[in-house]
Formats: C-alpha cells, sequence, structure tokens
C-alpha cells in the first residue's frame, strides 16, 4: 500500500485506522518474507535468534529447518518489552497542509508499530505532546487499551487544532523521569523546537539514555520542502505554524543559507544521537512506511 494513498480521505473512506494498521503490518511481513530478509523473524514473542554459547535446550529444529538458521523459544515472561510512542501534535507537525502531511504519516506509523507490538505480544503506551504532555496512556497490552491507543491517534489525526508550539525538551525530561522501568521509547517528531538551543534537546535525549532507556527517533520531515527547500522561484508567503508569523520572500533570495542551518542542526542532531547510542531514523513522508517498521523490527530484536 504506497503511502501517499494514505490520506486522510482514505482514513475516512475505511473509518477504521486500526483496519489500516493491520494492512500496512500486514502487506510488510508478507514482503519481508519474499525479500532477502526471509529468514528475519517477526515473531519475536516467541523465538529469538541463537548466540552461540547458550543452550541448545530449547532450540526450536522445526524453525531451523524452514530458515536454516537457529532461534531459541522465548516465554512469555521473558520476552516482554514495555514501549512508549512518543507523537508530537505540535502544529508545525501538520505541514503540509493538504490531506497527506507529517501528522498523517505519524499517525499512520504510530498506529502500524502499536498494531505490531500488540502483535509480539509487548506493551504498549501513548504519548502525544506539544510545549507539554497532553495524553498519556497506561503500558498494556490488552486488546482494549491498543484499541483505545488507536481511537486516541485517530482523534488527533481527525481533530483540528491552534497554533501550538513545542517543547521537545521539557517533555523529554518530564518522561525520562515518568519512567520507571527499563523501556524503549519511540519519537515520532520533526524536532523543531528552538533551534538556537539545540543543547536543550542534546541534553533531554541524553536524560533518556542515561535512565537505561533504549530510543528511538524517527525525524519526521517532508525532505523536499523542509530540508531542501525546493520551491519554485516566485513569491511566496512563508508562515511560521507555531507562532503564526509571516514572511514574503523568493526561495532563490534564502535557499542557501536556509539549507545551511537546518543541515547543520540536522548533522548535529544525527551526530548527537550517534554519540548517545540513539537510533537516529530519517523519516521523510515521502519514503512510505517500510523504513519505520524495519527500523523498530532490527532494534526490537537487538533488545532480546
Amino acid at each position: 500500500m504506497n503511502s501517499r494513498q494514505l490520506d486522510l480521505a482514505k482514513v475516512r473512506e475505511f473509518g477504521n485506522l486500526e483496519f489500516l494498521a493491520k494492512q500496512l503490518v500486514e502487506g510488510f511481513i508478507t514482503g519481508l518474507h519474499k525479500s532477502p530478509f526471509h529468514g528475519f523473524s517477526v515473531e519475536f514473542a516467541e523465538h529469538q535468534l541463537y548466540n552461540t554459547g547458550e543452550s541448545t535446550r530449547n532450540i526450536d529444529w522445526k524453525v531451523y529447518a524452514k530458515t536454516d538458521r537457529l532461534y531459541v523459544k522465548r516465554y512469555e515472561e521473558e520476552t516482554n518489552l514495555r514501549c512508549h510512542l512518543l507523537l508530537d501534535t505540535s502544529s508545525s507537525m501538520y505541514y503540509p497542509e493538504e490531506s497527506y502531511g507529517k501528522m498523517t504519516f505519524s499517525v499512520m506509523a504510530a498506529a502500524s508499530l502499536t498494531y505490531l507490538l500488540q502483535r509480539q505480544k509487548d506493551a504498549v503506551s501513548l504519548c502525544t505532546f506539544s510545549e507539554n504532555i497532553e495524553i498519556q496512556t497506561a503500558v498494556k497490552s490488552t486488546p482494549s487499551h491498543v484499541h483505545k491507543i488507536i481511537l486516541e491517534l485517530d482523534n488527533v489525526l481527525q481533530t483540528k487544532r491552534p497554533l501550538t508550539k513545542t517543547s521537545v525538551a521539557n517533555v523529554l525530561h518530564q518522561i525520562a523521569e515518568k519512567i520507571h522501568k527499563r523501556s524503549l521509547v519511540v519519537i515520532f517528531s520533526d524536532m523543531f523546537d528552538n533551534l538556537e538551543e539545540a543543547d536543550k534537546i542534546f541534553s533531554a535525549l541524553q536524560h533518556l539514555r542515561h535512565n537505561l532507556h533504549e530510543v528511538l527517533l524517527f525525524h519526521v520531515t517532508d525532505r523536499q520542502t523542509e530540508e531542501l527547500f525546493a520551491f519554485e522561484n516566485r513569491p511566496y508567503e512563508f508562515i511560521d505554524l507555531e507562532s503564526g508569523d509571516r514572511v514574503k520572500v523568493q526561495p532563490d533570495q534564502v535557499r542557501d543559507s536556509y539549507k545551511e542551518f537546518v543541515g547543520d542542526f540536522y548533522q548535529k542532531l544525527k551526530l548527537k544521537c550517534g554519540q548517545y547510542k540513539i537510533d537516529f531514523i530519517e523519516a521523510d513522508i515521502a519514503k512510505g512506511f517500510d523504513p519505520i517498521l524495519m527500523a523498530y523490527l532490527v532494534k526490537h530484536s537487538k533488545m532480546r
């Protein structure tokens, strides 16, 4: 299913975000089995790759016969992972303002991960935030809880919001203090906080790692316009979606300085994530959901 087809009209046509998320995940897994990664286990609730030196008592020889790889059977109490999905709902996430933008992409990606977590019998929590935490659910794996998260995500998608700024650093510090058990923290954000105070964002990411949480940061962008500034050279009025400020300019007049400033921030963000052992994934909304699901599965397998 092409990501560009997943606009608001499509969601409303099906009337069920949960159904779309399931279709995305099942389609991805089917494709995974047909790809060179066909031996990659997506049934993590039951198996993990055998490590040399481990007891051979729990090797699943039936799986070995099918995949030519050694997998160890895992038991439910050993496999439960706790995952916190953090979704930035500030105004800049609703760009582009047409039906398919960063928020639609992020909601669909979060819903897909929620379904995948349920499929793997893992516990999940949803936290939405802008300047402060807005919604924070419990961490559970029950079908009713998962359904509640999907409804919350659908509500984010359908609700028109006033101008809201973001405070990524402040919220990440709060989350680091609230989560008391080692968890996987998955962040969907364009990270458009005050870029001139980037060190505050880096400090907050470091706080999560200091508390021994694993972190996946999906940096959600419309790369063509937000990074490459690929606008036609004609007069535009650009509006800051978080403050409402307006400026009239021709793209060629500011493109080079804009790209230099934004590129510098992105590079620093990548470097800091590398230093803190945080998985940084460029989530360009034009690239679809497979990179999101694959990055999650790889991270999930490493945590077993």
